[in-house]
């Protein structure tokens, strides 16, 4: 099941119960204790920051899965946010061991040579998102860096698509009945987005069963997929399913959904919505399922999300924030939709897919990124 730890950072108690929750997180993910302590002092900092930059604003960490090649391993995701403004020189901020007054003297700089992948976005008056994730063992990035270069017999490969995402439960729940999860397999991505009915734990256990299954059934397209899910999730609840799948020889993606997930494309700067069909998968799926297809380039972008964030939400045009990790712009996306006059009535998860190279979900190397002075 999606378990979250979503901390508000509004006070400076609030700094401890963020390190707290990144242990809780990093047992949960099997971390060795060095590894448990990098992770303690990455969210410590990110908190401090809030606070000493900010503002305020709020820590989420998740359990996600890096590696695109072999066994992945779970890995704990911290990732903060704000609404404050910004980082006015991204630079000096990044510098190894720059830090606050008020801080561990770690300093963001630092919390990217320790983490294995970190990314962070700022922009003046819209404030700052930065995501880190801790694995087992320390990224070994210039080695990475070779692998990601190479096939796995020396041949020569083109960057691989990046994946990424954020879960949120609804009021700071233990657990979110939102899931995401992606398989990648020989030429072929397979991103799923699952919504389980309602909230809280049946709800998780509903979305969770499809993430689970995925690997068993990734190597079927969109629509098979979600037959082959009906099945599996008849003993939960049901969820609301969208699946997309990105083949890497035909430069073309297929979509397919059954609820309330939908997704958006971004090809050539324009942003086109993905539809998903009435129905819930596993109680009253529909017969037949519509499928989508749309020629994915270079700079194609796509965001799949549940019915947390608004209907009316505005796709981002920043080509900076577009070119983070995927992970940057899901939870930038989830920031810029609401408000606190805009509270979600929902669990809400995004996961994007972005093509090209960079950090993203299993490539272990830190980047930063941010516009204005």
């Amino acid at each position: 099941m999606s378990r979250v730890w979503d901390v508000p950072v509004d006070d400076s108690t609030r700094v401890r119960d963020v390190r707290v929750a990144a242990e809780e997180a990093s047992a949960d993910a099997g971390l060795p204790a060095p590894r448990t302590a990098t992770a303690a002092l990455v969210a410590t900092e990110l908190a401090t920051n809030l606070l000493r930059h900010a503002d305020g604003g709020r820590v989420v960490i998740n359990l996600v899965e890096r590696g695109q090649d072999g066994a992945p391993e779970t890995s704990v995701q911290i990732v903060s946010l704000d609404h404050g403004p910004g980082i006015p020189d991204i630079a000096t901020a990044m510098r190894d061991g720059y830090t606050t007054a008020s801080s561990l003297g770690a300093g963001l700089g630092t919390c990217r040579r320790i983490a294995n992948d970190f990314d962070l976005h700022s922009a003046p008056g819209r404030g700052t998102v930065a995501v880190a994730r801790i694995g087992h063992e320390r990224a070994a990035k210039g080695a990475q860096a070779s692998q990601r270069a190479q096939g796995p017999q020396g041949a020569l490969r083109l960057p691989g698509p990046r994946v990424g995402g954020v879960n949120v439960p609804l009021g700071r729940a233990e657990y979110s009945g939102d899931a995401w999860s992606r398989v990648y397999g020989g030429d072929r991505v397979t991103l799923l987005l699952a919504d389980g009915l309602g909230h809280g734990p049946k709800a998780a256990e509903a979305s969770g069963a499809a993430v689970a299954a995925l690997p068993g059934v990734a190597d079927l397209p969109p629509a098979e997929i979600l037959r082959h899910l009906g099945r599996t999730l008849r003993p939960t609840r049901g969820a609301a399913v969208a699946v997309a799948q990105l083949d890497l020889t035909s430069q073309q993606l297929s979509f397919a959904g059954i609820g309330n997930v939908s997704g958006r494309l971004r090809t050539d700067g324009t942003w086109k919505p993905l539809l998903s069909h009435p129905g819930i998968v596993g109680a009253q799926a529909p017969a037949s399922v519509p499928v989508q297809r749309v020629p994915w380039q270079e700079d194609s972008l796509l965001v799949l999300h549940s019915d947390g964030l608004p209907g009316r939400w505005t796709p981002p045009d920043d080509g900076v924030l577009l070119s983070c990790d995927p992970a940057v712009v899901a939870v930038a996306v989830l920031r810029d939709a609401g408000s606190a006059a805009l509270p979600v009535r929902d669990d809400t998860c995004v996961a994007v897919l972005g093509a090209g190279s960079g950090s993203g979900v299993g490539a272990g190397a830190g980047r930063w990124s941010g516009t204005g002075a």
